[in-house]
């Protein structure tokens, strides 16, 4: 097997730098998502640090070279902690005139510009509404412009194999991964790898591919175009053991380890949909460790079939987004009803209805809190970053099972699509889950409630004697027979949410990071956790003291660390960034009184460390 040691070294001067950020953009068919998947695993392999924006087209077929089919991932790796994907691009890929419009305005001054110039015909612009030739017109000027006939240096490279045009062409992203490799001198080789592995049945694209990845390595080097090249070292991580990980695959790989500490069989009713649908095809590969995945004919029968699944002792997880939410929501108050053990994982997306299915957003935060019909609680989550979803699913597992309660996550396209380096935890660092089912017949009540938690016990289908009433209807305290009577129905929904305030109780304190007390609290929840954490902490490096920073976040969100309110308290001005309109501003602003400083944000991306760094700067400036 060829390696990249065949390869002569470069002539070119090599500049070592601590951190890059490298976007890949082009048509959903160009490959750009695999393409930045490859250069992703090569650069963690290297051990760098890096953080990764996958960004999919909204439309599963837009006419190709059209804006709305732009395709891009974006990656950012560095010899240092990074905690964002970046918010500009040091090096852009334009495929087309439509992924190049699209992606411009991301683009550093004086950064570097690789273009497909075979695809900037007249009718490739006319699809992309540019009037101009922007390689002819001088308006990239102000970057560092390669233009490359990508389709027609990968055609002569394979040439030779017989394949057709189409086929050809669809090599092309190998050829400019290629050239990204050279440029930052990345080896080839565990690409080569994962070529061969993944067109083992097929030779011939086996072959056409690496050489054409090799042959975009072999026209940098002997075009000279590039007068640098780039060396990112290693990261000093955390010695361990790691992989790269996104967080669908973290809450995959989060629920199994619960399966396994709990002893319980993981169950998953789910129906498609963006972008949670990958927890139900990372979950389909653990049939060894005894998953059950169910792929239902719609959202109700997900979540019922969950519901069954739990009542028969199983580890139940239904997953969804927004619009799926809405569709469980009649069930979820069933779970509350019946008080079963559930996990609910919304991963989040921007709405309403259908809204923006490939885009992130925070906006179901209320639906989560408060989206059923009468008093119906339910203990919130909400994972932080990519490998944090797999301590979310183990943290929700927990709650469930120990307190017999339906519990949400809340995750969102960022988190889902989105990648970091995970290190694998030791078994022992794991949470224990214990599970007691009842199994004594003598005296046995269904709604007699552990005197600690207020859970009622777990009685198995089939269990000799432990025979019950199940469904929606109000239950009889202890006996859990039907029943109407006024009090016992006020009586049983105050337990129902005593239940659910029980477990603050039993969660840590919040700890704001940074300064404890001062000038500024930044309070937020989930996937905002990476940019404020840059953005703090250059903000406290830039006032060295003068002004005191600090930054809450929530994993908790219901119920909320007992010790919020008084955090609060301790600094003079509080802001909440949020991927919504203000919903957790909303509810510290109704719980706490305190006058919450919404940064708002719904255009389907997540915020930039230089938008979080501004709003600090007007605050603490005033």
């Amino acid at each position: 097997m060829a390696t990249t040691t065949d390869i002569p070294l470069p002539k070119t001067k090599r500049e070592v730098i601590d951190r890059a950020v490298i976007r890949f953009a082009g048509d959903s068919g160009d490959g750009m998502q695999v393409t930045g998947s490859q250069f992703t695993n090569t650069v963690a392999l290297y051990g760098n640090d890096i953080a990764t924006f996958p960004d999919f087209p909204a439309e599963i077929r837009a006419p190709a070279g059209t804006l709305p089919g732009v395709s891009g991932y974006q990656l950012h790796f560095s010899s240092n902690e990074i905690f964002t994907p970046g918010d500009a691009v040091d090096v852009l890929i334009a495929m087309n005139p439509a992924a190049l419009k699209t992606n411009l305005a991301d683009l550093k001054a004086n950064g570097i510009l690789i273009v497909n110039s075979d695809a900037f015909a007249e009718n490739d612009l006319r699809k992309a509404q540019m009037t101009s030739n922007p390689l002819e017109d001088h308006s990239l000027d102000k970057f560092r412009l390669f233009s490359v006939e990508l389709e027609r240096l990968t055609k002569t490279a394979l040439e030779h194999l017989g394949m057709d045009a189409k086929s050809i062409s669809r090599s092309k992203n190998f050829f400019a991964l290629g050239m990204c490799y050279w440029l930052y001198n990345r080896s080839m080789d565990s690409t080569v790898r994962w070529i061969e592995s993944k067109f083992s049945k097929k030779p011939l694209l086996v072959e056409a591919n690496k050489l054409a990845m090799k042959a975009g390595y072999a026209y940098c080097e002997a075009t000279e175009a590039f007068q640098i090249s780039y060396e990112i070292p290693p990261a000093k991580l955390s010695p361990g053991l790691y992989r790269n990980m996104s967080g669908n695959q973290a809450l995959a790989l989060g629920f199994v380890a619960a399966s396994q500490k709990s002893g319980l069989r993981l169950f998953q009713g789910s129906y498609p949909i963006t972008p949670a649908s990958d927890i139900l095809h990372e979950l389909s590969q653990y049939k060894d460790f005894g998953v059950i995945t169910f792929q239902a004919e719609d959202e109700i029968a997900a979540i019922t079939s969950a519901i069954g699944a739990a009542y028969a002792g199983a580890l139940a997880i239904t997953t969804t987004s927004g619009p799926g939410m809405a569709l469980k929501t009649e069930a979820m108050g069933l779970a509350v009803a019946v008080e079963i053990p559930l996990v609910i994982c919304d991963i989040q997306r921007g709405g309403p209805s259908t809204g923006l299915p490939t885009k992130t957003e925070q906006a179901d935060l209320l639906q989560a809190l408060f989206g059923r019909n009468s008093e119906a609680p339910i203990p919130v989550i909400a994972a932080s970053t990519p490998s944090d979803c797999f301590w979310a699913a183990l943290e929700a597992s927990r709650i469930a099972v120990k307190y017999m309660v339906p519990v949400i996550v809340l995750s969102d396209g960022y988190l889902a699509n989105g990648a970091e380096p995970w290190r694998i935890p030791e078994i022992a660092d794991l949470p224990e889950i214990p599970v007691k089912f009842e199994t004594n017949p003598v005296d046995f009540k269904p709604y007699r409630r552990n005197p600690e938690t207020l859970a009622r016990p777990w009685a198995i289908p089939g269990t000799p004697g432990l025979e019950h009433r199940i469904g929606g209807l109000e239950k009889q305290d202890v006996s859990g027979n039907i029943n109407y009577e006024p009090l016992n129905h006020e009586k049983m929904v105050r337990i129902r949410a005593a239940k659910v305030e029980a477990i603050a109780h039993d969660i840590p304190l919040a700890e704001p990071e940074g300064d404890a007390a001062g000038d500024l609290l930044i309070v937020a929840w989930g996937s905002t956790h990476g940019a404020i954490t840059a953005a703090v902490k250059a903000q406290r490096e830039k006032y060295e003291g003068s002004k005191r920073i600090g930054h809450l976040h929530l994993r908790h969100l219901n119920p909320l660390p007992s010790n919020v309110g008084e955090i609060l308290k301790r600094y003079k001005k509080v802001l909440v960034p949020e991927l919504n309109m203000g919903q957790l501003s909303w509810v510290l602003r109704a719980k706490f009184l305190v006058n919450a400083i919404g940064m708002n944000k719904i255009q389907g991306r997540p915020f930039k460390q230089s938008e979080l760094e501004q709003k600090i700067e007007e605050l603490l400036d005033v």
